[in-house]
């Protein structure tokens, strides 16, 4: 099914635009908070793609990396893993200023270059990885030469390691939205089928390419056996929140000081406007409404 030509997700808007938007709701951020973190509560998940010095809009310079890293750490933020952190949230004790962060893709300048620096401060990450790119049966249609990967090896050794968890991203990495119900889901099945034979454990996460997903991918993922999935819809994650449509806010490489910290402060939870309409147009994205009764069903 993977040579079906079914277009892949990548990055949208032009990054000289992304990050003047960026800056202008730092700014404002700034002036509205005082430049003050949020101490409220909640959990917030932050994510990257690439860390390297590539000339790419998915591309974080090791440097800044490391800055944001340090900035964490001196910050007095919570770094941890996704299910301990939803587990967290679902019973309520989530404390302030508790990030997750999340790689998306498999790119290898995630294990020489990240892992490094969350090794030193002892931060955990997950990696979303799409395990037919992995396999080279499919590609990313948006690079005319695609960044190495991790191989399977290397994924492996990594996950038993325990700083990087891995967990499913889809076979193909496509719009998941454009596919039909038997595609579909068969990207969101097999992806997890793929993953466990290789790791050897249970696959419980699952990361909607581009965060593309209407209620029958909620209903594929869930009827696939995942507790977790996460989206690209930004916010804070609470207790109430649905644990298949988890919140999370993009990192780019572009983001100044200011701007990350406005990012986990929560100067960017709201969506921007006309965001949604975007996405329609460009994607077919028809968000589901929450349950009247939502809770986060996430467990240790």
């Amino acid at each position: 099914m993977a040579g079906r030509g079914v277009p892949g997700v990548g990055p949208s808007l032009p990054a000289p635009l992304k990050a003047a938007v960026t800056r202008t709701r730092s700014a404002w951020w700034r002036v509205r908070a005082r430049g003050k973190l949020d101490d409220s509560g909640g959990l917030r998940i932050i994510f990257y793609h690439r860390v390297s010095e590539d000339d790419d809009p998915l591309a974080v310079s090791p440097r800044r990396f490391r800055q944001q890293m340090e900035f964490l750490a001196n910050a007095g933020f919570r770094v941890v893993g996704l299910a301990e952190a939803v587990a967290l949230a679902e019973a309520g004790r989530c404390p302030p200023r508790t990030i997750v962060l999340n790689f998306d893709d498999g790119f290898r300048d995630v294990g020489e270059n990240a892992l490094p620096i969350l090794e030193l401060f002892g931060f955990r990450a997950t990696v979303f990885v799409p395990t037919g790119v992995i396999d080279g049966t499919a590609l990313f249609p948006w690079y005319a030469e695609q960044p190495p990967l991790l191989n399977w090896e290397e994924i492996v050794e990594l996950d038993q390691a325990g700083t990087l968890r891995f967990e499913a991203h889809t076979v193909t990495h496509p719009n998941l939205l454009l596919l039909t119900d038997v595609e579909s889901r068969w990207e969101i099945a097999q992806s997890k089928a793929d993953l466990e034979a290789r790791l050897g454990r249970s696959v419980e996460a699952f990361c909607y390419p581009a965060g593309l997903f209407s209620e029958r991918e909620l209903r594929f993922v869930a009827d696939a056996g995942y507790r977790l999935a996460v989206s690209c819809e930004p916010g804070v994650n609470v207790r109430g929140t649905d644990p298949l449509a988890l919140r999370r806010r993009q990192i780019d490489p572009r983001d100044r000081r200011l701007d990350f910290r406005a990012k986990v402060a929560g100067g960017h939870d709201t969506p921007l406007p006309l965001r949604g309409l975007y996405r329609r147009v460009r994607y077919g994205e028809q968000h589901p409404k929450p349950p009247a009764n939502p809770r986060l069903r996430a467990s240790s």
